[in-house]
């Protein structure tokens, strides 16, 4: 057998090459074959003269595991699709071949996870000057250069880690062998000795070889990389010259322009004022905001957007047809918003100690398992209150405590209240509301049914200048009322109520009632409803939540309105999922801004130059085609905390609602045993708690509608009858403590609204007019 061929380095890689045996079958045995190894896989052929054209098997080691068997015997195996049995003709030549199979495993198996960390390449920077070629061929040369180094070093350390580990084996037959006495195993323990001797210097001339070629390669483009590096500090210096004298020239003609244009203060044009100001700035220009356009993008909702043309100007913005003085307002509007982070009397900017340290974390969520179908098969077409569940498909918060999560991105509001333009304070309240869904992505827990009178507060007045309050006013119908205020100038209240029917495979949520947001300084009225909730693949499947619907903003006071639609999932859609498009008009009608994003990631918005009647859509209708400037970022969400897929996916303001407080009311949801046991770990006896509260909730509610009866002189014998109406719905008679039912002088509608007390309440400690409910 022809001895194989020493390990050398290719520019596509090391290559082994040599004869081998492999075992075939049981009749023929072993048989000759010639194996090539390279690349990380190792091929066979039967001669030679195959390796031109008829390859006999392929094996990648980076998936595959080497075994030795005996002195001259190895196995290399994928996981059972391929399996080689080879045999070399000594222990030595065998050696070699393990030496250089796990390197080139090595080598395979570090390939294979930069490749999948890391994708493609990031492109290099584009060229400033004449020379970006030049630059980019060289940047590209030495990022080759480099890599190869790598590649180096990489060799190195395997081969450092096989010469320890035969190092490590001849030491040990060296100790062995001093305690030998002269017998008959002394020639066994010699040979041994011998063997390992000699795997112990193969491995070590390979790694003097790949000393050696990192040595060369960097000798060889030393030269190479001082005389770029020369060539750049050269540029460098070139580059801090011109600068110098284009800031001089620059500081010159702001002198001179200055001293041109000064006029007495009684002849001085405010506007003229307003924008040399403007441009003396060193924020972005007009110019410059006018010159980035928003790319085209296709919307199956009714509209296209495509770029403006650069003749829309923002200084000749009384002679574009289609833009109205409300665009000037707009703009200004938006500085002052940009500026914001700058401003030292902005809230954003100041550095508040909070309170009190919130907690980061929760137990973990048990891994208990339960069959969801059991429980619903024979619910199908029942509404889910009316639903027994228990709490192992619930998450150890209330209803109220998830309404109160609709203020995890407050400072929208915040923003919004800043803004002079009441169409751009809509960009911002419609990005609020948006921003409500981003928290269920991955929340497929429910969460625990308010019994009634239950309360929450959510007090972070002095970390983020609001506090709010939900009481669950309604029963059956389940119904919460939520009131926020916010030393920032606004007020959020809602009245939520939800109707929910099981269809089988998907969950449909479908929440009723208005939300309202006023803003005090410009006495802005907003309302709008929510959408509806899909939970699919409750039978088979991992369960996934989408949103779908559409959604009116409407500004009350000046008749402004964004419609946002929320576009179901479709497999068969090109679009990005979860997709939200909205357009902001005012009450003409006239579109000013266009929205797009995602209900789970962000949101943008950019101003609409133009608009006119497009080809009709795939679907027949007609699609607006809207010319845009540059989108602008309105709202991103926020990153979740680490190891939240233990922790029911809570974000951070999620892993502090249930965190036990002082002062708070006895009905509050911290309060709740059931679900401070089920945040604990210990389901079992939530389970049973949660069913004792149950109990008592309804012998309250039996006991209220007796003395309801009473009241009213009827017969003791009708009780029952009220509490199971023919349609299975009907107001509970229970009078809210926090919550009165009013009628909107804007909106027209009858909700709950706060009544006050809760905080004076609170103060002073007194909680005897709450209600027993745990």
């Amino acid at each position: 057998m022809s001895e194989p061929k020493a390990l050398t380095p290719t520019p596509a890689g090391d290559t082994y090459k040599g004869w081998l045996f492999k075992w075939t079958n049981y009749i023929k045995g072993y048989q000759r074959r010639w194996f090539v190894l390279s690349n990380g896989l190792l091929s066979y052929y039967r001669t030679q003269a195959e390796m031109g054209h008829t390859c006999r098997g392929t094996i990648n080691l980076a998936t595959a595991n080497i075994a030795v068997e005996d002195s001259c015997n190895f196995v290399i195996s994928n996981g059972g699709a391929q399996t080689y049995h080879l045999k070399a003709s000594s222990e030595v030549e065998r050696q070699r071949w393990i030496t250089a199979l796990e390197l080139a495993k090595a080598k395979a198996v570090r390939n294979q996870a930069e490749s999948d960390d890391s994708g493609d390449e990031c492109p290099t920077s584009p060229p400033t000057s004449g020379q970006g070629g030049g630059a980019r061929n060289s940047n590209s040369e030495v990022q080759s250069t480099l890599r190869t180094l790598g590649s180096k070093v990489e060799d190195l350390s395997t081969c450092n880690d096989l010469i320890a580990k035969h190092g490590s084996a001849l030491q040990r037959s060296l100790s062995e062998l001093e305690g030998v006495r002269l017998g008959g195993d002394t020639d066994g323990k010699i040979r041994q000795v011998t063997e390992r001797a000699t795997l112990f210097r193969i491995t070590s001339n390979a790694m003097i070889n790949a000393c050696r070629d990192f040595l060369s390669l960097a000798q060889a483009h030393s030269k190479r990389w001082q005389k770029a590096l020369h060539s750049e500090r050269d540029q460098r210096i070139r580059l801090e010259e011109t600068l110098e004298q284009l800031a001089k020239q620059h500081n010159h003609l702001e002198r001179a322009f200055r001293g041109a244009t000064v006029l007495p203060l009684s002849q001085s044009n405010p506007a003229l004022d307003s924008k040399s100001s403007g441009s003396a700035k060193g924020d972005a220009s007009d110019e410059d905001d006018e010159n980035e356009f928003f790319d085209a993008m296709e919307d199956p909702a009714g509209f296209i957007t495509v770029p403006a043309d650069p003749k829309y100007h923002r200084r000749s913005g009384s002679n574009v047809s289609g833009l109205s003085t409300e665009t000037g307002i707009d703009d200004q509007s938006l500085c002052d918003e940009q500026s914001l982070g700058s401003n030292p009397e902005s809230p954003q900017s100041l550095e508040v100690e909070p309170v009190r340290k919130r907690r980061t974390k929760i137990p973990d969520k048990p891994n208990y398992s339960l069959n969801l179908w059991s429980i619903m098969k024979n619910c199908i077409g029942k509404e889910l209150s009316k639903i027994p569940m228990p709490v192992n498909f619930n998450e150890p918060i209330s209803m109220l405590q998830r309404l109160s999560e609709d203020l995890e991105y407050y400072e929208l509001l915040d923003k919004a209240a800043k803004c002079q333009s009441s169409l751009e304070q809509l960009c911002y309240v419609a990005a609020f509301t948006v921003s409500s869904y981003s928290t269920t992505v991955h929340r497929t827990g429910k969460p625990f049914n308010p019994l009634l009178g239950e309360t929450y507060e959510l007090d972070r007045l002095r970390e983020s200048g609001y506090r709010s309050l939900c009481e669950q006013v309604s029963h059956h119908p389940p119904a919460a009322a939520h009131h926020a205020i916010s030393e920032r100038g606004w007020t959020l209240r809602q009245e939520i109520s939800l109707a929910s029917k099981f269809r089988g495979k998907y969950l449909s949520i479908m929440p009723l009632g208005s939300i309202q947001c006023m803003f005090e300084k410009s006495n802005n009225h907003y309302s709008w409803k929510k959408v509806t909730t899909t939970v699919h693949n409750i039978i088979v499947g991992k369960l996934w939540i989408d949103q779908s619907g559409e959604i009116d903003v409407v500004n009350h006071r000046t008749g402004d309105r964004c419609h946002l639609k929320f576009a179901p999932y479709s497999y068969f859609s090109r679009d990005v999922a979860r997709k939200v498009t909205g357009v902001v008009t005012d009450k003409e009608g006239k579109a000013h801004y266009v929205l797009s994003g995602t209900w789970d990631e962000k949101m943008e918005f950019s101003r609409v130059m133009q608009s006119n009647k497009g080809e009709n859509g795939t679907e027949g209708k007609q699609k607006t085609v809207y010319q845009t400037l540059k989108a602008k970022e309105l709202w991103k969400k926020n990153p979740l905390p680490e190891g939240a897929e233990t922790m029911y996916y809570f974000s951070s303001l999620a892993l502090t609602l249930n965190e036990p407080e002082e002062g708070v009311a006895p009905t509050d949801s911290r309060r709740r045993p059931d679900q401070q046991l089920m945040e604990a770990g210990r389901w079992d006896e939530a389970n049973a708690e949660k069913q004792r509260l149950e109990e008592k909730q309804r012998s309250v509610r039996r006991e209220r509608e007796r003395e309801a009866q009473r009241a009213a002189n009827l017969p003791e014998e009708g009780v029952e009858g009220v509490e199971v109406a023919e349609d299975g719905v009907h107001q509970d008679n229970y009078e809210s403590m926090w919550f009165e039912r009013a009628e909107d002088a804007v909106t027209g509608e009858s909700m709950h609204v706060y009544k006050g007390g809760y905080w004076e309440a609170k103060d002073h400690g007194s909680w005897d007019m709450c209600p027993d409910i745990y």
